[in-house]
């Protein structure tokens, strides 16, 4: 066991808030691809939430490294300008890696990997949290003891990873975690941790829940960190009931959208329960936090998951989403002859309610997705204009559903009309470019960044490609590789 004193916390407290989806982007949370990734394996794909394995060296220098290079230069440009050459040189990836010397170890682009690497300094978080994390992996006493040999960040690894530098596995992996905005939302000045409906992530709650509580850097909000409460007596109810939506209690960040500083959307899918959806809606109602909850209830499908799969948005006046789960789905169909092909039921389990402070008792039901989106855009966030709509495939059977599935509607807004998404929905970028956004890839970008040829505040409505054949398998994009903790 590590028996040094405690570093001084790397990033002192830190200012929280997020009041919408679009806002200037100052602050978030990601997590790099790790060595657990490249230890998942075709039998146990599905129960650790992965449809494929993946090649985790093209995933981490071919795609997710430009991710986090464009995050730098729009959030920290200080900590990338003029090392990109030296970066892309490097074949030790160390300047991507939380606990070696060359790490960028910016305030803005931060991962949660570092965070738990610096609370693990502290001698008695780690053992708790390694009393905590052996509990629920049913480790041997042996195992405990020998992880108490390990370094803060290479504890940190094992964590996450489920294996150590040597290549051994003590535990599953947590190939999730890339999904950082599945663990937590802000809201407002809020944060809400989740509790994720399957037991593949289950210790990324618990380091989630240490990292919130335990670092400095939230130290001076943690009165403003909310658990949602399980249901008292789930302990009683048998196995049936327990996974009925009106007795289980799991929320994931993926269905929980900061529109407005008064409005939150959550969304009832197969990972988050209309219990969990009420519980959320009665504190965050008792704590004056918001005024208006819209719920929104899809079907429960792998291909939806949540409902930052099938929407996100892009400008205050416009939107991302899929045409069958929206109010031009059934005439797109009707108009194809191979119709046939989709869901002829698409919508049936759709529904939208929406409740008020103080009138939980008298939701209103709102009809369809593009009159929701509109009444954000209009209502709360005071546009003017026009409302666009941008559809994934252009709502063209069968590109709708195909790249929806590869993430169309998964969009991460670094600002107000500038977006960053996978490059391989080629008509969902037509549809973009016929809205008159600009396309480029994140390659170029940074080129042109690097060159001095354009900074970030010259772009407007521009979606900046990201390479994702490994990224896409994972099924998550780039709103799903995010947990925003401030914007402007």
């Amino acid at each position: 066991m590590a028996n040094n004193p405690a570093p001084a916390p790397s990033i002192p407290g830190i200012s929280v808030g997020v009041s919408s989806e679009t806002g200037t982007l100052k602050r978030l949370l990601i997590h790099s691809p790790d060595r657990g990734l490249g230890k998942v394996v075709p039998s146990k794909a599905q129960d650790w939430l992965f449809e494929d394995i993946v090649h985790l060296d093209t995933m981490r220098r071919k795609e997710y490294d430009y991710y986090v290079k464009l995050l730098l230069y729009f959030l920290d440009p200080d900590k990338i300008k003029g090392k990109l050459a030296a970066i892309n040189d490097d074949p030790t990836r160390s300047f991507f890696i939380p606990g070696t010397d060359k790490y960028f170890a910016s305030d803005c682009v931060v991962d949660i990997q570092r965070l738990l690497g610096e609370i693990l300094e502290e001698e008695s978080t780690r053992i708790k949290l390694t009393a905590a994390i052996c509990g629920i992996e049913r480790c041997s006493y042996q195992v405990q003891e020998e992880l108490g040999k390990f370094d803060a960040h290479e504890l940190a690894r094992i964590f996450i990873s489920g294996s150590c530098s040597d290549q051994r596995m003590l535990f599953a992996p947590l190939p999730n975690l890339i999904f950082t905005r599945d663990i937590g939302i802000v809201i407002n000045d809020h944060i809400l941790l989740n509790k994720p409906a399957k037991n593949a992530r289950t210790r990324e709650s618990i380091l989630a829940q240490f990292v919130f509580f335990y670092h400095p850097m939230f130290s001076h909000i943690r009165q403003n960190i909310i658990e949602i409460p399980e249901n008292e007596r789930h302990f009683l109810l048998p196995d049936d009931e327990k996974a009925s939506d009106y007795h289980r209690c799991t929320l994931e960040g993926g269905d929980v959208m900061m529109v407005a500083p008064g409005h939150l959307l959550i969304g009832c899918s197969e990972r988050t329960s209309i219990y969990a959806a009420q519980q959320v809606m009665k504190v965050l109602f008792e704590k004056n936090v918001v005024q208006k909850i819209t719920i929104i209830k899809i079907p429960k499908k792998r291909d939806y998951m949540h409902i930052d799969t099938i929407f996100t948005q892009v400008k205050r006046d416009v939107w991302v989403l899929l045409g069958t789960l929206a109010r031009l789905g059934d005439e797109a169909r009707k108009k194809d002859v191979l119709h046939f092909f989709g869901p002829a039921d698409a919508n049936k389990e759709f529904r939208i309610l929406q409740f008020e402070k103080g009138q939980e008792q008298q939701p209103r039901e709102i009809d369809n997705l593009e009159d929701l989106l509109t009444e954000i855009s209009r209502i709360d966030l005071g546009v003017t204009g026009p409302i666009r709509f941008i559809y994934s495939g252009g709502n063209e059977f069968p590109y709708g559903e195909r790249e929806q599935w590869t993430d169309s509607c998964n969009l991460l807004a670094l600002r107000d009309g500038v977006v960053i998404g996978y490059d391989r929905n080629d008509k969902t970028l037509e549809a973009f470019k016929k809205e008159r956004f600009k396309v480029i890839t994140a390659k170029r970008l940074l080129e042109k960044f690097e060159h001095n040829e354009l900074s970030p505040e010259d772009l407007t409505d521009t979606f900046i490609t990201l390479p994702s054949a490994e990224l896409s398998r994972a099924r998550g994009g780039s709103h799903c590789m995010s947990m925003p903790l401030l914007r402007g």
